[in-house]
């Protein structure tokens, strides 16, 4: 299994409100659905630095990287591959890339009416959870 990393980009660490989703443009088997932004780590690199690399590359913008959003087994399960994702804020307003048909900003019930990369539904629906539990 070969690792993938991802931000939970949201507008606040203390009183997240919004969540930052991207919608696939490719391939067309995945396009429509909607996804953290991220990607692959590369061998012999460090998962933060990877997460940071992906977000520059897909968003134009530098994350400040917060906590791990822990799954069921520390990281996400995604098909032939594992997720680990952070909480991430942006300084600068993303800009969509290649990679991506659209960016949305979600509140927490805007989360869970996306049509999800299937291997995002669980991980979705916490951080939906995690956004309406602020106060």
């Amino acid at each position: 299994m070969s690792l993938v990393v991802a931000a939970a980009i949201v507008d606040s660490f203390d009183h997240p409100r919004r969540l930052l989703a991207a919608q696939r443009s490719y391939p067309s088997d995945l396009a429509g659905k909607w996804e953290l932004p991220g990607g692959k780590v590369e061998p012999g690199e460090d998962p933060r630095d990877a997460c940071v690399r992906e977000i520059v590359e897909e968003l134009g913008v530098p994350p400040t990287l917060g906590a791990l959003v822990p799954g069921p087994e520390g990281d996400w399960p995604i098909g032939k591959h594992t997720m680990r994702v952070w909480l991430a804020t942006v300084s600068d307003e993303p800009v969509r890339g290649t990679d991506h048909s659209s960016l949305r900003w979600c509140t927490a019930s805007e989360i869970l009416g996306l049509d999800w990369l299937p291997g995002d539904v669980a991980l979705a629906r916490v951080l939906s959870q995690r956004l309406s539990e602020s106060p």
